[in-house]
């Protein structure tokens, strides 16, 4: 909607909530009494009348009010029009009325006086025949200029007796236009209510009732019909109470005082309340987005809050108005009730300001910018936002008795107070840290400790405003408005920080179990990795890996995972690593285990141990001399079909997998599986590689360090353990 648009559409409906306004504060049945008072019969006469005038002015200054902005001017237009003949006829009556107090009959060029009376009203009467022609959008300028009829009529030398007569006459002939007029338009109205109802029922099939509001709202642009509604009133009432004060010198009110006044005398009907209630809104949003401006010039406006737009400060007002009668009251009563309830709202500003400065101040502080500028705007905020609330605490304190509102006033106030003060506390803490060459590795943790011991206090004084709230209500006067106000109360300020904290600590807790699974990267990985942290883009110390092998502080990690479950980099998911399922033995493990049994029970009873692991006594050792040991049996190859193990001779080194996905078998050698077979078991099943793993070597094989690749079948041969002639015979 344009601009001149939007003025028109505020401006032509302005009159129809003046008028509503005044049939508001009409008492009809007290004027009836003084009619009443002077005559009977008048009572009697104009009772009926005046009831019909008050109902039938409500139902007009409705209609007008929601008329489309089309319409509405052409009403407008019409009434103009009206009231220009009127003027016309009205002109030309007071010029009949001179002629003939001058008694000068002659004709009109003959006289100067005569002749610049008669040439200053027909210059007036064609213009206002004119006029009506172009509002009219009508050609026929005949139509509008009856009421210069006297005037031809004295030109042609008139007796001045019969120029009344035609004035009389002249004036006929209007209304007659008048009554033709709204007879062609007298079903009007009828079809402009029949098309309103069919575009209400198209519009919420096709949007809902819900988006039909929405359109209606933007449509009669409702916040600025009644910001300007109460402004006008505002004006008026001040206005006239400065007057009546200058014309009164024994009057000592003060300024303020008679700024209050004059804002309780127009809050006398709804329509004035909810005007008021607007203007407060406006005036939260103009002071709020003040601050945004002070602190981020024009880039604050590109992303704003909508809590932040004077909403809240509007719904507070009129919440408190309707739970104090504010309406109802005397006006000195309303006048001191209204500045409790302004102190309430600034209070509410305030908090606003902090919500809008705090993450700026903070930003400003870790960004490491060297403006002087910014830095001079943010600590000036804060500590206006530090000084003011505790002032205006102090003076409510001190001239008021303290009940439940004003305890919301100054424990708002003192919290304001208190945020600020960790809002500057960590803004130092960054700017400590851009001043050192090395950041602080604790910082996040102080930080917050800072929050949360602001916000448990929060939550203290939150709850004794409940608490001290509910006891009023019950031990005094009780009603629903005060306990929705404790009930709003309790959810927004007790509930909801208490579930934020919670929710706070156990997100805490899981990072920091998420980041104590993590392994911690040794002084030599880190240099092989050479390389800054992918958060914080600064050196690491002391580093944690993530199983998808990606190196990051711990701090850093810690606050990454506050609002993310992901790796920064690769997106996978950071959780801890799953414990290993229990995998049944192998009967070669069994044999071991046994073997192992044996030596055990062997060392204890003060034997010496068995040569190795899965190896009976057979009496070799005993003292004396040992038997010759046989070559081991080469074991059966299982059929290719049978789904056995093949043996290292078939082409797949011990400790492999073959291309089938199963792990060759390393007892045909005699062998344990080692470290780095143990490492690759507990991988596979973790689905977890650690890069940082060096190869390992089998001890009692001696063969040469895992690498993944199969190894040549010469080396193969070399290092298979078996028997030359065994080779041979194959």
């Amino acid at each position: 909607m344009l601009l001149a648009e939007t003025v028109a559409n505020v401006a032509l409906r302005v009159p129809s909530l003046m008028l509503l306004d005044l049939l508001y504060k009409w008492d009809v049945s007290h004027f009836a009494e003084q009619i009443r008072a002077r005559n009977e019969e008048m009572l009697l006469k104009y009772k009926y009348v005046l009831w019909n005038v008050y109902y039938l002015g409500h139902l007009l200054a409705m209609v007008v009010l929601v008329l489309p902005l089309q319409h509405l001017v052409k009403i407008y237009v019409y009434l103009l029009t009206g009231l220009l003949l009127y003027v016309g006829h009205q002109t030309c009556r007071d010029y009949v009325l001179r002629e003939m107090e001058s008694g000068y009959v002659g004709a009109v060029y003959l006289n100067l006086a005569a002749l610049q009376r008669f040439a200053s009203t027909l210059t007036g009467q064609l213009l206002v025949s004119i006029l009506c022609t172009y509002f009219m959008r009508s050609k026929a300028l005949w139509v509008f200029s009856a009421h210069l009829l006297p005037l031809l009529a004295r030109l042609c030398m008139v007796p001045l007796g019969i120029l009344l007569f035609l004035n009389k006459m002249s004036s006929i002939f209007t209304i007659f236009e008048v009554i033709y007029f709204l007879l062609c338009n007298l079903f009007v109205p009828f079809y402009l209510a029949k098309s309103a109802y069919r575009e209400i029922v198209q519009d919420s099939e096709l949007y809902g009732i819900l988006g039909l509001g929405v359109a209606l709202w933007n449509q009669f642009a409702v916040p600025a019909l009644f910001t300007t509604f109460w402004l006008v009133l505002f004006a008026a009432e001040l206005y006239f109470h400065l007057r009546s004060r200058s014309q009164s010198s024994a009057s000592n009110e003060g300024l303020v005082f008679a700024f209050l006044t004059s804002m309780a005398g127009c809050c006398v009907t709804p329509f004035s309340m909810v005007g008021l209630t607007f203007a407060v809104s406006r005036l939260s949003l103009g002071l709020l987005a003040l601050c945004k401006f002070y602190l981020q010039g024009y880039t604050g406006f590109l992303n704003g809050n909508l809590m932040h737009r004077g909403v809240t400060e509007g719904v507070t007002f009129l919440l408190l108005a309707l739970q104090t009668d504010l309406i109802n009251l005397h006006v000195h009563q309303r006048t001191f009730l209204l500045s409790i309830i302004l102190f309430i709202i600034v209070a509410s500003i305030l908090q606003s300001m902090l919500e809008i400065a705090d993450p700026i101040v903070q930003a400003l502080g870790a960004s490491r910018s060297r403006s002087v500028w910014k830095h001079f705007r943010a600590v000036t905020m804060c500590l206006f936002l530090l000084l003011f609330p505790s002032f205006m605490a102090c003076k409510i304190a001190q001239f008021f008795e303290m009940d439940f509102w004003l305890l919301i006033i100054v424990s708002s106030s003192a919290l304001t107070s208190l945020q600020v003060t960790g809002t500057l506390f960590i803004y130092g803490l960054f700017l400590a840290e851009s001043l050192l060459r090395e950041p602080f590795e604790n910082l996040e943790d102080i930080i917050y400790y800072v929050n949360s011991g602001c916000r448990v206090l929060e939550f203290a004084v939150a709850v004794c405003v409940v608490a001290y709230g509910g006891l009023e209500s019950l031990l005094g006067e009780w009603n629903w408005m005060g306990a929705s106000v404790i009930i709003v109360h309790s959810y927004f300020n007790v509930w909801l920080r208490a579930r934020a904290g919670w929710n706070s600590f156990l997100l805490r807790q899981e990072a920091a179990k998420k980041i104590s699974a993590l392994p911690r990267a040794s002084p030599q990985q880190i240099l092989d990795h050479s390389d800054v942290c992918a958060i914080c883009y600064q050196v690491m110390k002391t580093a944690v890996v993530t199983f998808c092998g990606h190196y990051y502080h711990s701090s850093c990690l810690r606050r990454w995972l506050y609002v993310q479950k992901t790796c920064p980099m690769c997106h996978q998911l950071i959780r801890p690593p799953p414990p290993l399922p229990d995998r049944p033995q192998t009967p070669g493990e069994e044999a071991e285990g046994e073997g192992v049994a044996a030596a055990t029970a062997g060392a204890t009873d003060g034997q010496p141990e068995a040569e190795g692991p899965g190896v009976e006594s057979d009496g070799s050792d005993l003292p004396g001399p040992k038997p010759l040991e046989s070559p081991t049996p080469e074991p059966e190859r299982p059929a290719a079909d049978s789904g056995g193990t093949p043996s290292p001779e078939d082409g797949v080194p011990a400790g492999k997998e073959d291309p089938n996905g199963q792990e060759a078998s390393l007892e045909p050698l005699g062998l344990s599986p080692g470290p780095l077979a143990e490492n690759k078991m507990d991988a596979r099943s973790s689905e977890v590689v650690i890069a940082s793993q060096e190869p390992a070597t089998f001890p009692d094989s001696g063969m040469p360090p895992d690498t993944g690749e199969p190894l040549p079948p010469s080396e193969r041969e070399e290092g298979s353990g078996a028997d030359p002639d065994l080779r041979a015979e194959d």
